[in-house]
């Protein structure tokens, strides 16, 4: 934790440098939850759908909602029940300021896990072309 802020997670602003170890062991879905609620106001199980665009077709919902549950706890997202459409009452998440602030404290850490692997797998395969093998 940085100190500044609430929970495990860092922002602009305070020189952290990202969302600490808490937050990386959620993995990818919160970054990705919190872009989908960014894009459009959303349903859990709507939610659920779109993660397939990230690869996280198979995503568990409960795990989905004990995120959103975290999420708006610490508030990054806020809900609002719907109960103007047929069938039961569901919960609306949008995200907070604070939750677009933490958004992009995840593309920075992201980007720099991207530019991480990218260096790994260039010298991964400057090493097995040296070697003749193939990579």
């Amino acid at each position: 934790m940085c100190g500044i802020h609430r929970g495990p997670y860092h922002h602009e602003g305070c020189g952290c440098r990202g969302p600490g170890p808490a937050a990386r062991r959620e993995g990818f879905i919160q970054p990705c939850l919190l872009l989908l609620l960014l894009e459009k106001p959303a349903h859990g199980y709507e939610l659920l759908d779109r993660l397939a665009d990230f690869g996280l077709a198979e995503a568990d919902p409960g795990g989905i909602y004990r995120t959103l549950r975290r999420l708006e706890e610490e508030g990054y997202v806020v809900s609002t029940w719907e109960t103007g459409g047929p069938g039961p009452a569901r919960k609306e998440y949008r995200v907070t300021e604070e939750g677009e602030e933490l958004l992009h404290a995840w593309a920075r850490s992201l980007a720099q896990q991207k530019n991480n692997l990218e260096k790994f797998l260039q010298r991964y395969q400057e090493v097995f072309a040296r070697k003749g093998g193939e990579t």
